[in-house]
């Protein structure tokens, strides 16, 4: 399918139900990662003593696609905005659905998932000190770790709307004619079985060249591996023959992913001593991280094709997520932290605590948002 003239990529398409659940199943994901964090055998704000492997292979099994997904489907959205809106209408509605909350939400939630934070690891013995002192104690210098160190989770949005102004140049000048003729280009050649997995490529090359320099979680590797994927999601909506390869390479694409997803998890088995948080030092740390960048990439294309397959419908559930979907995401993690500290203190089960997180601070998120937001 050739690219269309600019006079029709400019009309109205009709709606993609599956990404809007996408983006809804997206957000539950990440509600379930961060709740059972405190369980699993990573750092976590809130630890619990006892800790499970089950639930670290459930950690790790989303570590690698997680947030590159939610941030490929974000750079989907920029191309359907960018259809309606002007490059300045695209900056006016980015600053308002995601620079203010992030703001609004730092303000306001930060020093109090930062308090119960300092309290757990006071009570555990991890740090001494005021609690003024644990607020003034996060210089992390000039890097993206700073949109988590004042937002927790929602470095996030900090990110996006980083990369929605990064990235307008470029999507401008991809809606142009030679930016759709790059396009057109790079669509032809998926017509080959199992091409589009060469785009992951990118990632994998920002991933290796930048990830021994910075290799804390939201440095500047992560910042531009996520941007790749985040400019990757509106290449993959500018040409349907990229969608098109996807339903039909999705076998190879699942089998791709299976497999680097094993021989990552055995790499790090193997080698006894790969630390995910400190700079690659040996070529089985390289060859890691490559592994990495290609499950991301696969399993990302994978979830793409589920929804495409089985989503693409609405119905008032949809419509109940869609409207939930900011509200939920900002609230959910001070609610996890906040229940999460309580029940590590309890002389209970491993797995009753973890239900109680789960179920309580989901229940409590959304009374949040009906109450707040919902009937305001």
């Amino acid at each position: 399918m050739a690219t269309l003239p600019a006079t029709q990529r400019d009309q109205p398409a009709a709606r993609l139900y599956y990404l809007d659940w996408l983006r809804v199943l997206a957000v539950i994901g990440v509600f379930l990662f961060h709740a059972v964090h405190p369980f699993d055998l990573t750092p976590w704000h809130i630890k619990n003593a006892e800790q499970s492997t089950a639930v670290t292979l459930f950690i790790v099994f989303l570590f690698p696609w997680g947030m590159p997904f939610f941030f490929l489907l974000a750079g989907a959205s920029s191309w359907f905005a960018l259809r309606r809106r002007s490059g300045r209408q695209f900056v006016q509605e980015r600053f308002s659905r995601l620079l203010v909350p992030y703001v609004v939400g730092a303000l306001l939630l930060m020093p109090v998932m930062l308090y119960f934070e300092w309290r757990h690891k006071l009570q555990t013995g991890l740090l001494t000190g005021s609690y003024l002192e644990f607020v003034l104690n996060r210089n992390v210098g000039f890097t993206p770790i700073w949109f988590g160190s004042l937002g927790y989770h929602l470095w996030f949005l900090g990110f996006l709307f980083s990369f929605s102004i990064i990235c307008l140049p470029a999507f401008l000048w991809l809606k142009g004619e030679t930016g759709s003729r790059l396009v057109a280009r790079l669509a032809a050649v998926c017509r080959h079985r199992g091409a589009i997995l060469l785009f992951a490529v990118l990632p994998a090359i920002l991933r290796l060249a930048l990830h021994p320099f910075f290799p804390q979680e939201h440095s500047w590797a992560d910042f531009f591996v996520l941007l790749s994927f985040f400019l990757l999601g509106y290449v993959l909506y500018a040409d349907e023959r990229f969608l098109e390869a996807i339903r039909r390479d999705w076998r190879i694409i699942l089998g791709v992913g299976i497999v680097a997803t094993i021989a990552g998890v055995a790499l790090v088995v193997l080698s006894g001593n790969l630390d995910v948080y400190q700079a690659p030092a040996s070529p089985l740390d390289f060859l890691f991280w490559a592994l990495v960048s290609l499950d991301g990439w696969c399993w990302t294309l994978f979830i793409l094709y589920v929804g495409m397959r089985y989503l693409d419908f609405t119905n008032k559930y949809l419509k109940y997520g869609q409207d939930a979907l900011m509200p939920f995401f900002v609230f959910h993690q001070p609610a996890i932290i906040i229940l999460a500290y309580f029940a590590v203190q309890w002389p209970a089960a491993l797995f009753v605590k973890l239900l109680f997180v789960v179920i309580g601070s989901f229940a409590v998120t959304l009374g949040l948002y009906d109450l707040l937001i919902r009937r305001s």
